[in-house]
């Protein structure tokens, strides 16, 4: 593993499509309600938006292969419907939501044009970077990344240090890690991670790097960078939030906060900062996702370039009408997707990361399908039926924190180990 050029290259490169609408959003909001508990808030915030997400590029970096290979112990028909999902909630929420985002903040209030002028300029630019995704990483690593870097850390350090004897409000939650930890779960990153960790391989394989051990240092490199990146924007972005909050109203939006930050720390010239930083962290995020979706359906047809085409012109096309609602319409129809996926991802993540002789394929399957059975009454809360699984949520660990299926998975992996142990002793030997 080494830290060259190369490595910060794609380091950036990762960060740029890791960090999007949901990155700039959800930090300062969740620090300003979390008041003095903000580094508990920040601590739950970047297992799930900084940790989970590193260890899926880890992932990667073991299995070299498609997503495909992160669910193929469970069976091949369980990888391809798992992959088709998290591709489709993909390209249908967070790739749209870049799109209303950057009109909310940095388009609508300069020129006053519609949601819909500005979705199709911005998707049609996507399309062109897509369909030329061989510069994807060059042009995401040397040019877009610092420049996004360089701004954030401008609001965050400028806000940190003018502030003199900060009054911290108490927090407003009562659980601030797992409110942390369930908020980091609207930035997409551990998704995200599984999405976009498949574009660095293929990136890296078109421009003829096929050394398996070097891409493996290259990717474990490059995560590294790229979360290193967000863990200081995050934190920055939380404790820039819990220290103005005596200056906002708690009932303040995600996008006011971000733009009264910006004037705040950088005066009047703060507004046309924000617009650049949220341009270019939300369509380098588009960017990601839509290349990373094509790719896969490129591989399910057999190379074809027809099909990479035609799936870049598709999710385009979806995220122009989709991008027309607003950002908290997004946001909120978002969670019961967040609830069933999510938990799935983490736990294949995991699964992958652990050494061969605990993932057998009769543990993979025990363990996924609990994930997904014990993630059910969270999913269903999630859609208005809190009354009918209220009374299951509150028999389980952790149910009451949307966590109902972490015990559950964390025993079957021990108990499953345990079982298959035994049971090769109890083989003879041929």
């Amino acid at each position: 593993m080494r830290f060259n050029r190369e490595t910060f290259v794609a380091g950036f490169a990762l960060f740029s499509m890791f960090f999007g609408a949901g990155n700039l959003m959800f930090p300062p909001l969740l620090g300003l309600k979390a008041g003095d508990a903000w580094l508990m808030v920040m601590f739950g915030f970047v297992i799930s938006a900084v940790i989970i997400p590193l260890f899926g590029i880890f992932a990667h970096a073991k299995l070299q292969g498609t997503m495909l290979d992160f669910a193929k112990k469970v069976s091949p028909v369980f990888s391809l419907v798992y992959c088709i999902l998290v591709y489709l909630i993909s390209i249908a929420l967070p790739s749209p939501r870049t799109a209303s985002v950057t009109h909310e903040m940095a388009i609508q209030p300069f020129f006053g044009t519609s949601a819909w002028l500005t979705s199709i300029i911005y998707f049609a630019l996507v399309l062109l970077f897509v369909l030329n995704r061989s510069k994807v990483l060059n042009l995401l690593g040397k040019f877009l990344s610092p420049v996004l870097f360089i701004v954030v850390l401008s609001i965050i350090f400028i806000g940190i240090f003018s502030v003199q004897d900060p009054v911290i409000n108490p927090s407003q939650f009562k659980t601030p890690m797992i409110k942390g930890l369930l908020e980091g779960y609207q930035t997409f990153d551990a998704i995200g991670a599984v999405v976009v960790g498949g574009v660095i391989i293929i990136s890296l394989k078109i421009k003829g790097e096929n050394n398996f051990i070097k891409n493996r240092g290259l990717i474990i490199s490059s995560g590294i960078v790229a979360g290193m990146g967000l863990l200081i924007i995050y934190s920055g972005m939380i404790y820039s939030g819990a220290l103005f909050n005596n200056q906002f109203d708690t009932n303040v939006t995600r996008t006011e906060l971000l733009s009264g930050l910006s004037l705040i720390t950088l005066g009047n010239i703060g507004k046309t900062f924000l617009s650049i930083l949220v341009g270019v962290a939300c369509f380098t995020t588009a960017v990601g996702i839509i290349t990373g979706t094509a790719d896969f359906i490129k591989g399910l047809f057999k190379n074809s370039q027809k099909a990479y085409i035609l799936t870049t012109i598709i999710a385009c096309v979806l995220g122009v009408l989709i991008g027309q609602f607003d950002v908290h319409y997004i946001v909120v129809v978002a969670i019961p997707a967040l609830m069933f996926i999510y938990p799935v991802t983490i736990v294949l993540i995991v699964l992958n990361l652990l050494p061969n002789r605990f993932t057998a394929p009769l543990v993979f399957r025990a363990v996924v399908v609990i994930t997904i059975i014990f993630s059910i009454p969270d999913f269903l809360g999630s859609i208005g039926m809190q009354k009918f699984v209220d009374p299951i949520l509150e028999t389980l660990p952790f149910g009451k924190y949307s966590l109902a299926w972490l015990i559950p998975a964390m025993v079957t992996l021990i108990f499953m180990n345990v079982f298959s142990h035994k049971k090769q002793k109890l083989v003879p030997e041929a």
